[in-house]
């Protein structure tokens, strides 16, 4: 397993080993004992799996506040999506700042996102599943959201008109949008 660091700390780019023959292809997506070698000591909760079936349908930017924050492992097991992170911890050196991400079925990566960063995708293809872990429980109550579109950040989403749920269209901008992150200093 290969782990990458990106532009925003905390934030990592797994890309398993694969292997293939002509019948298929084998990979362990978690492995408890590899992940904690690679400094990734999560205890994951719970398995979330959704299907887009159109092109273009893009979700979030979603996060829960502590503390019941969640810290998320996601990859994309049909289609493809990009994938993005955006740091919401007050005080970090890169908050309000955003990372994308080719996530596909075919490359096979995974995404780290950690407490304290906003998460959304759009997909690239139709039929996109996408299945991610959690460190905790989804609640409703500490479940938050920041506007796809907010001018301040300027994300280069794949789309101008996406297809949204009512609540990813009315989510504040990130300066209005209820955040109780703070910068602690490099994440695990």
């Amino acid at each position: 397993m290969k782990v990458s660091e990106t532009s925003l700390p905390g934030v990592r780019l797994i890309e398993p080993v694969v292997f293939s023959d002509n019948r298929g292809f084998f990979t362990e997506t978690y492995n408890e004992h590899k992940f904690k070698a690679a400094g990734l000591d999560y205890s994951f909760v719970q398995d979330n799996h959704s299907l887009s079936r159109e092109e273009g349908v893009l979700r979030g930017l979603h996060y829960q506040l502590a503390p019941k924050a969640q810290t998320k492992l996601v990859r994309c097991t049909r289609g493809a999506i990009y994938d993005v992170v955006v740091d919401i911890r007050q005080g970090s050196p890169t908050y309000g700042q955003w990372q994308g991400f080719i996530l596909s079925a075919s490359n096979f990566r995974q995404l780290l996102v950690p407490k304290g960063f906003a998460h959304g995708f759009c997909t690239l293809v139709p039929d996109c599943e996408v299945q991610y872990k959690v460190d905790e429980f989804y609640s409703a109550e500490h479940d938050r959201g920041i506007a796809w579109d907010d001018q301040t950040l300027r994300i280069d989403w794949p789309v101008t008109n996406p297809i949204l749920s009512d609540k990813d269209r009315q989510h504040p901008s990130l300066s209005q949008a209820e955040r109780n992150f703070l910068f602690e200093g490099e994440t695990k």
